[in-house]
């Protein structure tokens, strides 16, 4: 059985690898569609709470009204120095790659998956005209991309 969540946050972010104008920062009212999948045990299988109580929080923290930011992205040194310099903080959401919709799918994924939940797919909105589908076959293909060991990712997976 699939279970559907949505869930929304804003975050700022830039493309720093493009020439065009996704390379200034700006920002998105980000729609998270979670696809879980769920037994059924009985008459009740799960309450939507149930997700809410898991998804939220880390969304809440991580991510809403902060900055997705790559690690490599000589922006990220200059926030760095800046709150040195002035004690100011940021809530900066450090991604290990660029912060296109795709790479920020990967992660939300991985996070969520950490959280326990079994996901089927997730959905990303990124304007209102623009979503990316994530599945679980993306983020085993994503997870053998960038993991240093594919072989522990294949073993969770088939554990999960």
């Amino acid at each position: 059985m699939i279970i559907q969540k949505q869930y929304k946050f804003y975050a700022a972010h830039r493309n720093e690898e493009l020439q065009d104008k996704c390379r200034n920062i700006h920002g998105h009212r980000y729609g998270l569609t979670c696809f879980f999948e769920v037994e059924r045990t009985g008459h009740l299988t799960t309450l939507f709470g149930d997700f809410d109580e898991r998804i939220e929080p880390l969304l809440r923290s991580e991510y809403d009204h902060g900055m997705l930011i790559n690690r490599q992205d000589p922006l990220y040194e200059t926030l760095q120095l800046h709150a040195e310099r002035t004690g100011e903080t940021f809530r900066l959401k450090v991604l290990e790659f660029p912060t296109s919709v795709e790479n920020v799918c990967f992660v939300l994924f991985s996070e969520i998956t950490a959280l326990g939940c079994r996901l089927n797919r997730i959905e990303l909105r990124e304007t209102d005209t623009s979503v990316v589908a994530y599945t679980r076959e993306d983020w085993v293909a994503d997870n053998r991309r960038f993991s240093e060991s594919p072989r522990e990712v294949t073993e969770y997976v088939a554990a999960n």
